[in-house]
């Protein structure tokens, strides 16, 4: 079972760039020993011969250093600003199928990984392989586009990266309490418009037994823990692609144009550029985020390349009641959100029962 580092930090709150430039506690350097004892875990990972969904803790087992190290950084992400920055992963001296696999590893000694797309892949390479952003189906890890702001499908999206752009690529995060708070200050009376149903489109990615699109307000109700859930692509896909779905109101539209000016403002919106070798940690009810488009390297092995992963941990906080239709579950420590997709495996059903069941998890949605 994972063992999570109590810290004296507060609940997260909200925060401005100016705050994440003074205060360096969210970021976090890997130590010698602790890089030492994740390439020691890797190298036993690779003697197993096991593929990814056989796998367990046991078989990717992080010392002392390693597993404080990876611990400490998924704890902060449930505090203060929300994240955390983990740096130090020797990326250059992996192959791209190591650096996979030691992705994968931490990730089994934290949390349950989700499915991310219409394949039902439990990692994505977010790199430009020529994909189209603001079309149907259009998603963005697989384009050099700017993204809009949006919330991934998880309690914390893990994003490793092996190697930069030649120019652009910039990770933006904004708070998203710092942004409703701005909103109740500006406009309090689209605060309940927040919490009006607002429908998405699934780009795709649902099963066969699932409608193509969701319902899911995008500020929750909650009144001890702060969520939020915003992605106007997707919100404007459902609008262009399936009439049956409700038009937006009048109210509604302002309040996505009050968020679209909000959101990239420098007064919310803070910058970083990822190194190789970098972990960034996001908890995606609390922080927001995007990215610049970048242009390559011609070199194939020099262009942009992160690995992410969408991971449901122990200590996720309740969801809003409303949100249960697009996560499945909302209860405090429950296993919840990701895409299915259309290729849904008794393997990966295994794995997530076992993993669920290793790290203290309920999983009781419908599979």
């Amino acid at each position: 079972m994972s063992t999570f580092i109590q810290t004296n930090l507060e609940k997260p709150r909200a925060w401005f760039p100016q705050e994440l430039s003074r205060d360096s506690s969210w970021i976090h350097f890997l130590s010698r020993e602790a890089v030492t004892e994740i390439e020691e875990a890797l190298q036993h990972a690779k003697a197993t011969g096991k593929n990814w969904l056989e796998m367990t803790a046991n078989d990717f087992p992080l010392k002392r250093h390693a597993k404080q190290a990876i611990d400490q950084a998924f704890a902060v992400t449930q505090t203060a600003y929300g994240m955390c920055l983990l740096k130090g992963f020797p990326v250059e001296r992996w192959s791209v199928e190591d650096a996979r696999l030691a992705h994968w590893g931490i990730g089994l000694n934290v949390g349950v990984a989700r499915t991310q797309n219409i394949a039902s892949q439990v990692m994505n390479d977010v790199r430009d392989e020529g994909g189209s952003y603001k079309v149907k189906n259009g998603r963005g890890y697989n384009t050099n586009a700017g993204l809009d702001f949006h919330v991934d499908s998880c309690d914390v999206v893990a994003l490793l990266c092996l190697q930069t752009a030649k120019s652009g690529g910039t990770s933006k995060v904004t708070s998203s309490i710092a942004v409703v708070d701005e909103v109740k200050r500006l406009r309090p009376d689209l605060i309940p418009v927040m919490q009006q149903p607002f429908y998405y489109s699934y780009q795709g990615t649902n099963d066969a037994s699932q409608p193509p699109f969701y319902k899911c307000p995008i500020l929750g109700d909650d009144p001890e823990f702060f969520a939020l859930r915003a992605n106007r692509k997707n919100v404007t896909a459902a609008q262009r692609d399936f009439p049956e779905v409700p038009r937006l109101t009048s109210a509604q539209i302002e309040l996505l144009d009050l968020l679209d000016e909000l959101l990239p403002d420098d007064k919310f919106c803070y910058s970083m550029q990822l190194d190789r070798g970098d972990m960034q940690l996001l908890n995606n009810y609390v922080v927001i985020h995007s990215r610049t488009n970048f242009e390559d390297h011609e070199e194939p092995e020099r262009k942009r390349h992160l690995l992410r992963l969408w991971l449901s941990i122990p200590q996720g906080q309740r969801l809003p009641p409303l949100w249960k239709e697009y996560f499945g579950d909302i209860e405090a420590g429950s296993v919840r959100g990701g895409v299915r997709g259309s290729q849904i495996t008794e393997a990966f059903l295994t794995y997530e029962k076992r993993q669920a069941e290793n790290l203290g998890m309920t999983l009781r949605r419908a599979t």
